[in-house]
């Protein structure tokens, strides 16, 4: 099977799987992007007069149709292919034939994989954002549904002052409304065009014309100078994955919440049964494992964020193979962060607060008190926490 890097000489069987590795299964994803961005960077070779218009038409429909057959699962990415971009490249030849084989003038599988990969990580930071905003209107759905229910706010494990499902659902909505600013705030590295690059030195001799592609594909920015792109790998993806620890950490709280509120010590939460699973051995078991999981998440997420920081850490400059290896961690990463938001965006509208069983400690107004006194007796606040501390102790003298 020919690849873009073939010169007729045939690859050890044992080299193609070690060096290929999950590319051909991880790559999927990465299709429709590779579609798109092939197909901008055919239309600029032809404005450009690089590809005539027959070859153009080949292509692009070529590319289309591959796309959409994809889609419905009519072919996949196979190991001989070693990737996405072999994979279609080759399915294109054999379609268009000739026109196929032009298609990658003035681009190498560096920039191409970046192109591909930014406008799919542009896409999940989307769709995290999306995602972290559902979970915090779940949570203000529960707030308007039992907002005034009274809960005791907690430092140090005690209760501390008086708090409300109102308050404790808003604390957290509000701060994964932040971890969706964030999330937008990383696309600020992916949004830059890396096509035209090539394997990191530019392209010699060929007219190209960056912003075509850039524009083409809304990037926000040409990423310049060209010995930039490959530097700058990791970065992305590491900033992405960042706030996705965030959000899953967010996450992660208000599950490790939910834990304890639901177990028979405190009894201040119920959830249905149809979101709870059971034990093999205690038939009187109902189970949180979906918390469990989702307050687990967070060390998949921190492990993977620590992974792409490692792999480019002490590279030299210009490419190298072991940046292949971010793509494991990286969909690891994006693919548990929106699953754990969609899971519990749907299990927050089973929650259902229990007042009756929820007890307020008498001490739980000492704050309120103290600040009560300062303003009728004008009592500094020293003072006056004094005095309310030896009241609730019985010490009145």
């Amino acid at each position: 099977m020919s690849r873009l890097w073939d010169k007729g000489e045939p690859l050890d069987e044992r080299i193609l799987r070690y060096t290929a590795g999950e590319d051909h299964l991880l790559d999927g994803r990465l299709v429709p992007y590779d579609v798109r961005a092939s197909v901008a960077h055919a239309r600029m070779l032809n404005a450009q007069g690089l590809l005539a218009d027959a070859d153009l038409q080949a292509i692009v429909s070529g590319l289309e149709a591959l796309g959409e057959e994809h889609a419905r699962g009519e072919w996949q990415i196979e190991l001989a292919d070693e990737d996405v971009h072999t994979a279609l490249e080759r399915r294109l030849t054999e379609r268009a034939g000739e026109a196929g084989k032009r298609v990658h003038l003035g681009r190498s599988r560096n920039d191409q994989v970046l192109a591909a990969l930014r406008l799919y990580l542009l896409d999940a930071a989307d769709a995290a954002a999306h995602e972290a905003i559902a979970v915090a209107d779940a949570l203000d759905a529960l707030a308007k549904r039992q907002g005034d229910v009274e809960l005791p706010g907690y430092t140090h494990m005690q209760q501390a002052m008086p708090s409300s499902v109102a308050l404790w659902a808003g604390g957290f909505a509000a701060e994964l409304r932040d971890d969706a600013g964030g999330l937008t705030a990383s696309r600020r590295r992916l949004a830059r065009n890396p096509l035209g690059s090539a394997a990191g030195y530019g392209v010699p001799g060929l007219p190209l014309d960056r912003e075509h592609t850039r524009a083409a594909l809304g990037f926000a920015e040409i990423q310049q100078p060209v010995t930039a792109v490959q530097l700058s790998r990791g970065k992305g993806e590491a900033g992405l994955v960042f706030e996705l620890c965030l959000l899953v950490q967010d996450l992660g709280r208000v599950a490790a919440d939910l834990m304890l509120f639901c177990t028979q010590e405190f009894a201040y939460v119920q959830l249905p049964d149809a979101m709870t699973t059971g034990s093999s051995i205690m038939p009187q078991k109902r189970n949180p494992d979906v918390l469990e999981l989702v307050r687990g998440a967070t060390a998949t997420l921190q492990a993977s964020l620590v992974e792409i920081l490692a792999l480019p850490a002490k590279l030299s400059s210009g490419y190298q193979r072991d940046m292949q290896r971010l793509k494991a961690p990286l969909f690891r990463a994006v693919d548990l962060a929106l699953d754990s938001c969609a899971i519990m965006a749907h299990l927050l509208g089973g929650v259902r607060f229990l007042p009756d069983n929820i007890r307020l400690d008498p001490g739980i107004h000492a704050a309120a008190r103290a600040n009560q006194l300062v303003q009728e007796e004008g009592l500094s606040f020293r003072d006056a926490y004094r005095r309310v501390a030896q009241e609730l102790s019985g010490d009145k003298d």
